[in-house]
């Protein structure tokens, strides 16, 4: 036991014994958890989770025994969590709107029973390695969880309960490790959420995630296992990608970690969220998605911590052979946090008065991402889609510059682009993916070979555009020729029959990869025709005057994913018009 000496916001300096830096502590008479952050002989600095008003030196503090740590087992899916893992409907029920200071509850339920399922390949007297799965737990209709041995046991099995219904603190196994030492495995574990859990290898990811989204999909490709930011200023349309990502993924879990944003946009996410269907499996999308909210009036603390545990749990999913996404809105709050608390800890600033260690943090964060081995052989991964919300839209900002370096898809979003109603509002001038290649080879195998020299020739398109509309600003239309003013309206087609896309639009919410291709085939099709009668003197705005441009346009939210054919007969109707309009300038310069 231990006395408070001083108190500084969220930092309180305590004087305790035999106490390790990283360990929890309850600090106070409301028993407030904190963590020690520094150590300095027998005083130590603690960081507390919660408000500390009515907090006075003198007060008392006690050591837990353990770092901050996660509950991982049966009873998280479906949840919503605050920033340190505490079940927001249970404090709901306790005190109200607004949670009450020092309430500690259990993060799972420890009355509910699981099913358990003990697993075949182990029988009392085997010799065990860490990780290795001893049963299994339906814990949804959808997903079934693997029990795990943690991964920093292992020893000789001594027991293994049979099946049947068990509350997650009873013992199913019991393990003897090689000191003689007889460790009892309940169907939960705790672990550390500052330290990365181990696995056998990294392996190298391969397959697209897909969102839904084509912007994302066609132009700029995330894998699973892959890394990647949503920069964009107030207003850009961040959150709205995030959740759009989070309810289409192609993921086997989904968490979505709200990190100090604004408490209303977090309310529409924990309100739509549980009423939403999974378009997979056609049952609740809460059935395999995890929230944890922290918002911008909740302690700062906390929030720096709930991105560790958003991560740890996605890692915990990863070893049992799933694909998670966690999606982290926003890393911008994350950093605001470091920058408070290492403000009040007197730590020298450096760029825009954030710590010295904004980048190293940022790189150790997102690095937890990947597709990997586990311990037990099964191969999972974990995606990282990471908002950034640099103020005014500076993009040169330290949190996005670092961000930049770091990851390797990069979807910038515009204000220009939400100002004129483009949404989702990516700059295809900005954004980038380091993933196309290995995208490349997906889409070839299981859509079409041509999708790599179609994305191509689509984004030179645009980029001919941009540079296009700015002569246009200066000296106007008129200056340019035919080919150019086709140009423009080939890349009109591309941005508002491809690249637009509504959430709202019941049809038009989710593409699904085929019908990405044959949308993209199609606005490149009409522009290279239009290219070709322009070579027999066919008038530009002829060609732009075609109503078959805005039927085009129209595509994306008249067929359904399950509609192909109905879209390539529009492709020969295309092709038919073309060739009679051919056919009719090849009679005029004939007859000349």
């Amino acid at each position: 036991m231990g006395k408070i000496i001083e108190i500084n916001g969220p930092i309180v300096r305590v004087e305790i014994d035999n106490i390790h830096n990283g360990e929890q502590v309850k600090v106070g008479h409301l028993e407030l958890m904190g963590e020690v952050i520094s150590l300095e002989g027998r005083q130590a600095i603690v960081q507390v989770y919660e408000a500390t008003d009515t907090l006075k030196p003198g007060g008392k503090v006690e050591a837990l025994g353990h770092p901050l740590s996660v509950e991982l087992g049966p009873g998280l899916l479906g949840q919503i969590f605050d920033g340190v893992q505490r079940p927001l409907p249970q404090i709901l029920a306790r005190s109200g709107d607004y949670i009450g200071r020092g309430l500690n509850l259990d993060p799972l339920d420890r009355e509910k029973t699981w099913p358990f399922v003990p697993t075949t390949t182990y029988k009392p007297g085997d010799k065990i390695s860490a990780g290795q799965i001893l049963g299994s737990v339906q814990e949804t209709e959808t997903i079934n969880q693997q029990i795990m041995l943690p991964p920093d046991l292992c020893g000789i099995l001594l027991s293994l309960s049979p099946a049947g219904s068990y509350s997650i603190e009873q013992t199913i196994a019991t393990i003897q490790d090689s000191q003689d030492k007889i460790h009892e495995v309940k169907l939960f574990q705790r672990w550390p959420v500052r330290m990365p859990r181990p696995y056998q290898k990294r392996t190298h990811a391969s397959e697209p995630l897909f969102t839904g989204q084509r912007i994302l999909d066609t132009f700029f490709p995330l894998l699973k296992g892959g890394k990647a930011a949503v920069p964009g200023p107030f207003g850009a349309g961040k959150t709205m990608v995030q959740q759009q990502i989070a309810r289409w993924a192609d993921a086997d879990i989904v968490l979505y970690v709200g990190c100090g944003e604004r408490g209303n946009e977090l309310v529409d996410i924990l309100e739509s969220f549980p009423k939403l269907m999974d378009p997979y499996t056609g049952r609740s999308l809460m059935e395999r998605t995890l929230l944890v909210a922290n918002t911008s009036n909740m302690p700062v603390v906390a929030r720096e911590a709930s991105i560790y545990i958003g991560i740890t749990i996605a890692e915990f999913f990863r070893d049992q052979g799933f694909d998670v996404v966690m999606v982290a809105d926003s890393t911008s709050r994350w950093a605001e946090a470091l920058r408070e608390v290492s403000g009040r800890l007197g730590q020298m600033p450096v760029e825009e008065g954030y710590p010295a260690y904004l980048a190293s943090n940022l790189a150790a964060f997102y690095e937890r991402a990947g597709q990997v081995e586990a311990l037990n052989g099964k191969t999972g991964s974990v995606t990282i889609i990471g908002a950034v919300s640099p103020p005014g839209g500076d993009f040169s900002e330290p949190v996005t510059s670092h961000t930049k370096e770091i990851i390797q898809t990069f979807w910038a979003l515009s204000k220009e682009l939400a100002d004129a109603r483009h949404y989702p509002a990516v700059d295809w001038n900005e954004s980038f993916s380091d993933y196309v290649k290995q995208s490349q080879l997906w889409w070839g195998e299981h859509i079409d070979s041509r999708w790599a020299a179609y994305r191509a020739q689509a984004m030179s398109l645009l980029t001919q555009a941009d540079e296009l509309t700015r002569i246009v600003n200066l000296v106007g239309q008129e200056a340019l020729s035919a080919p150019q003013r086709w140009v423009l309206e080939g890349a009109k087609l591309i941005k508002e029959g491809l690249l637009q896309q509504s959430a709202l639009d019941e049809i038009d919410s989710f593409c699904s990869q085929e019908k990405q291709f044959l949308l993209l085939e199609i606005m490149l099709d009409i522009y290279q025709q239009g290219q070709e009668l322009l070579a027999l003197d066919v008038p530009a705005q002829q060609l732009a005057d075609l109503p078959l441009l805005a039927q085009a346009k129209r595509l994306k939210s008249r067929y359904r994913n399950d509609q192909p054919e109905a879209m390539k007969a529009f492709k020969q109707e295309v092709e038919i018009l073309f060739d009679r309009i051919r056919y009719e300038y090849k009679q005029v310069h004939s007859s000349i």
